[in-house]
């Protein structure tokens, strides 16, 4: 980890549930991961291993159980606006049109109203929706619902962006157009990403690293390289030898773990 600074950093990380019926259940056991600053991390594994469960402690949202995990090399103690969090299912305020959804996270933060609309304009304009600034999310398609998300969470600028499978309610056309959008604002703002995916060809291209988590209880099995220092990310790669050669080497530690869990 010499060639850049821990961002995130998980020392033996675990968290246990309660079920219903009152027995413990134990999610992931034992985490160890460091992402750097301004890294792309994608986590793959199992259906059910935790990779969304240690996506929301690393949000606040969850207590660890065990273990320490620290941003910045202090605990995280719970949300904060450092880290930004889009879902899977765009979770907009069906109320609020697009310049309203946006311009939540800054209204929340005190900002005067001339700064934030002007910044929520920018960024409506940068994913590519300008002219649907007063429309509502139900007259929006799916992949319009989560670039509103996109635009809302990196209006108030978290320096961490967390990611619970972002595209995996789009249709495949609509699923590339916004990985290459993503990659295109990851490469203006370079923040640093946690991702999630059940999808390893989309982990592969998006990501500088994959983790790959074992069956539930979910530890990290290995890491992959999946983008060579200082190269930059983009579609052109994707047929190479080395590309497909990475997605079968993370595919098959997949497996295994699929076919034990």
């Amino acid at each position: 980890m010499s060639e850049s600074r821990v961002k995130i950093r998980a020392a033996g990380v675990s968290k246990t549930y309660i079920s219903p019926g009152g027995e413990s259940v134990l999610a992931i056991d034992g985490v160890d991961l460091e992402v750097r600053e301004n890294e792309f991390l994608s986590i793959v594994g199992p259906s059910g291993c935790g990779k969304s469960t240690f996506l929301y402690l690393v949000a606040g949202v969850l207590e660890v159980t065990g273990g320490e995990l620290v941003k910045d090399g202090a605990a995280i103690r719970g949300p904060g606006p450092d880290r930004g969090l889009v879902f899977q299912h765009f979770a907009l305020f069906p109320w609020r049109t697009v310049m309203g959804n946006v311009c939540y996270g800054l209204e929340e933060q005190g900002l005067p109203r001339p700064e934030r609309t002007g910044r929520a304009r920018e960024l409506i304009q940068r994913v590519g929706l300008k002219g649907f600034e007063n429309v509502y999310p139900n007259q929006l398609s799916g992949g319009m619902k989560q670039r509103v998300a996109l635009a809302r969470t990196l209006a108030y600028d978290p320096e961490v962006l967390l990611m619970d499978e972002p595209f995996g309610a789009l249709d495949a056309q609509t699923r590339l157009l916004m990985q290459e959008e993503l990659l295109e604002l990851w490469s203006e703002r370079k923040k640093t990403v946690i991702f999630i995916t059940h999808d390893v060809r989309e982990a592969v291209y998006l990501s500088d690293r994959v983790a790959v988590m074992t069956a539930r209880p979910g530890r990290i099995k290995r890491i992959v390289e999946t983008r060579a220092p200082g190269s930059s990310a983009g579609r052109e790669h994707v047929e190479t030898q080395e590309f497909v050669e990475k997605v079968n080497e993370i595919w098959s530690l997949v497996r295994d773990e699929v076919v034990i869990s």
